[in-house]
């Protein structure tokens, strides 16, 4: 019988702790480890072994992407003194993961990047060409979510790709047409360094929430970066993976040691990172025999839910058709969703209201704020994920549990 990926991880911790970045022979074998698991990551994206960089986690790797993109147009080398330069100008959306959202926020606060933020359509969805009409001289990374963390809303990354290549294009034609004396762009010479900037603006997309479901092949999405991280993988280890196109300009937001090629400084955690490779290796195996399932046990509690014999008045939130399998984020217009989650857990329930890092906040979902501004925000929604082990009984029972505790709390919506 096969190694569960848990055994894995025992079985290497307890028994190989050396350092990779050792040349002792403990050290070397470490090493040799640690580049076969990137060869496997490597294959499950189909891009080169040196484009992976380990991370801790997803926030580091989207931190990593944008802030690496800025500082190195700030900064063009790690110790060199800023100079005067045209601020950097970076895109995202209004429905952003927080680490995502805080960074471009951040940056603005620091006057390090000007930033637009787009919205999106109230099915969750972002119009490409809000995206183009953003795109300015100085644009130089468009961040997008793949797959949405609180209402599952799967973004059109391949057309904004499209968009974004159009783009890139228009730039280069439109300074080749004027380029006199300066030498060859393709070739080494003058002209060179020039013609670089016009492989901006960068595209980054967080594909944190998507890891188990869709398709990570960078070269078909058209994608330069890529943040995935093991948190969203069952039986995975906790670490983070950025993909960086070989020729993506990179600063790094740490000093320290040179590895995972000067990016990321600090001990890879080389137990964790063997066991997400292989776990996400099986998941890209099995992830169109489980989309299925999980499909059709998905719209089977969506079609529990609009029969519950109580009039509550409750919405879905998000497009029903180009969202993940497992996800389900519902809102009843005069429940806070906060009350639902507190009543679901005392039955066993895990429910959640809005992304675990903003979960410190007293304001509702900004997610649900962003396509339903007329709605009270602090009333949010109410996220159910199904997994590898939800099976029809659960869902009956959530349905039943539900319908007692919207009973008890009839007086909300009466």
């Amino acid at each position: 019988m096969a190694k569960s990926n848990k055994n894995i991880y025992i079985d290497y911790a307890a028994g190989f702790s050396a350092n990779s970045s050792s040349v002792h022979r403990e050290g070397v074998e470490a090493k040799k480890r640690l580049e076969n698991a990137r060869k496997e990551v490597a294959n499950s994206l189909n891009c080169r072994s040196e484009e992976i960089i380990f991370t801790s986690g997803g926030t580091e790797s989207n931190n990593l992407a944008i802030q690496g993109v800025v500082l190195a147009k700030v900064f063009p080398s790690l110790l060199g003194e800023r100079k005067a330069f045209t601020k950097p100008h970076i895109i995202t959306t209004n429905i952003e993961h927080p680490s995502v959202l805080e960074t471009f926020r951040m940056l603005e606060k620091r006057k390090f990047a000007e930033i637009s933020i787009v919205s999106v359509e109230k099915n969750g969805i972002i119009d490409p060409k809000k995206i183009k009409k953003e795109i300015k001289k100085n644009t130089v990374l468009i961040s997008v979510m793949y797959a949405n963390n609180e209402i599952g809303i799967i973004q059109p990354i391949k057309e904004i790709a499209k968009e974004i290549r159009y783009c890139r294009k228009t730039r280069q034609k439109t300074f080749l047409h004027g380029l006199a004396g300066v030498g060859d762009p393709e070739n080494r010479g003058p002209g060179k360094k020039i013609f670089d900037e016009f492989s901006f603006p960068l595209f980054h997309i967080d594909a944190v929430q998507a890891v188990n479901y869709l398709d990570l092949n960078v070269e078909k999405l058209g994608v330069d970066l890529l943040s995935i991280s093991g948190s969203k993988i069952e039986g995975s280890g906790r670490v983070g993976v950025l993909y960086k196109r070989k020729t993506v300009p990179l600063s790094p937001m740490f000093g320290g040691g040179d590895q995972e090629n000067g990016l990321r400084p600090g001990t890879e955690n080389l137990p964790a990172i063997i066991k997400f490779s292989s776990a996400l290796k099986s998941v890209q195996k099995n992830k169109e025999k489980e989309n299925k399932r999980l499909t059709i046990l998905r719209d089977y509690f969506v079609n529990k839910l609009s029969r519950m014999p109580l009039d509550t008045g409750m919405i879905i939130n998000g497009d029903l058709e180009n969202r993940l399998p497992n996800n389900i984020n519902i809102t009843f217009p005069k429940i806070p969703s906060e009350l639902l989650v507190i009543e679901l857990s005392a039955k066993g329930i895990m429910a959640s209201a809005k992304s675990a890092c903003e979960s410190s906040r007293k304001e509702g979902s900004y997610v649900i704020d962003a396509i339903r501004p007329e709605q009270n925000t602090e009333i949010g929604g109410l996220r159910f994920s199904l997994g590898v082990k939800t099976t029809k009984s659960d869902i009956d029972y959530t349905i039943k549990a539900l319908s007692q505790i919207l009973q008890k709390l009839k007086k909300w919506y009466n």
